[in-house]
């Protein structure tokens, strides 16, 4: 009997600590509960009273799930203030693949004011095209006006020729609008600048005289904006406009100038090269004198022999002899009175 007794008093013993152990299990579990509860009971109590209908298990659900419920809660409260139905699951799911969920929320409220077609979907494609979507909603609504050329670049005017050679350097302000639907994929407003400078560029390249586009600037913004050069851009252009245009230099005298220039000294250096033609051509003609007279010299080397052996032969008589020199000594002499006169009319 004491044996039966000692065996129910263990298992009574066991029920009873199986029974504390589950009351110790659950108390913790209410206690997390309870502590969750009072983590989110603001927000929710924000989200309830604000009719955003964001329960509790989302809230913890967001917590598990490393989201800032907080963002979540208010950007959908400002939504649902605004008229906007958008969903928590929304929210959350652009949030996690690293969206800007206040700046969506606020940019899908301003295009709905503004009466813009914005949906969720485009909004959140771009957002993660790396577009600031508020700052483009704000820029469709309130156009806004760029600088052409940006004087963030180092330049604070775009400078042409004309076609009588005077430089103008010109100003330009471009009025753009977002155009929602071309904002993804659409270039930016480098592109603007680029495309209006080089407008500007042909069309006072094209002018005749620099005169005509000083008497009407507004031609230029005329045929800039003719070009439809927003074509392919994310904005549109609403106006262009010449802030400023100034006469530079006069670039047709200055390149007529280098040219004379480059001209002058193309002929210096011709001339001198037919100065050293000729002077190496009186070279050669003195060396040419100098050979021949050699030629002469040895020729003339060779008369006494020729005539030694004409004596030898007989060819050549005595009489012959005398006669020939004195032939020579006539010239000779003929030759000094010549010298003579020259000298006299010096």
């Amino acid at each position: 009997m004491s044996n039966m007794a000692n065996v129910i008093l263990g298992e009574m013993e066991n029920t009873r600590m199986i029974g504390l152990a589950v009351l110790v299990i659950v108390g913790i579990f209410l206690l997390v509960i309870l502590l969750l509860v009072l983590k989110f009971a603001r927000l929710w109590l924000q989200a309830y009273f604000s009719r955003a209908n964001v329960t509790l298990g989302e809230l913890i659900g967001m917590w598990l799930r490393k989201v800032d419920s907080r963002t979540i809660v208010l950007s959908k409260i400002t939504a649902i203030q605004a008229g906007l139905q958008l969903t928590t699951r929304d929210l959350e799911s652009h949030y996690l693949a690293g969206g800007r969920v206040p700046n969506v929320v606020r940019a899908l409220i301003a295009a709905n004011r503004a009466n813009i077609d914005l949906t969720l979907k485009t909004a959140t494609a771009i957002d993660f095209a790396g577009r600031d979507l508020l700052d483009a909603v704000q820029t469709s609504v309130n156009p806004k006006v760029i600088d052409t050329p940006d004087p963030k670049k180092g330049r604070d005017t775009v400078d042409a020729v004309a076609q009588d050679g005077i430089q103008l350097k010109a100003k330009a302000r471009v009025t753009v609008r977002t155009n929602i639907q071309r904002l993804v994929g659409g270039a930016t407003e480098e592109t603007i600048i680029a495309r209006v400078g080089e407008g500007i560029v042909t069309t006072i390249g094209s002018s005749l005289s620099y005169k005509n586009v000083l008497e009407n600037p507004d031609r230029i913004s005329k045929a800039v904006l003719s070009k439809g050069l927003d074509a392919g851009t994310a904005f549109e252009i609403l106006s262009i406009d010449i802030a400023d245009i100034d006469v530079g230099e006069n670039v047709g005298a200055q390149l007529q100038a280098a040219q004379a220039e480059a001209d002058m000294r193309r002929a210096k250096a011709e001339a001198e090269k037919r100065r050293a033609m000729a002077v190496a051509r009186e070279q050669e003609m003195k060396a040419l004198v100098v050979e021949n007279e050699a030629k002469v010299r040895e020729n003339e080397a060779k008369v006494p022999l020729a005539m030694a052996e004409a004596f030898i032969k007989g060819n050549l008589g005595i009489m012959d002899y005398y006669r020939m020199k004195n032939i020579t000594a006539d010239t000779s002499m003929r030759d000094s009175i010549a010298k003579g006169g020259q000298e006299q009319k010096k």
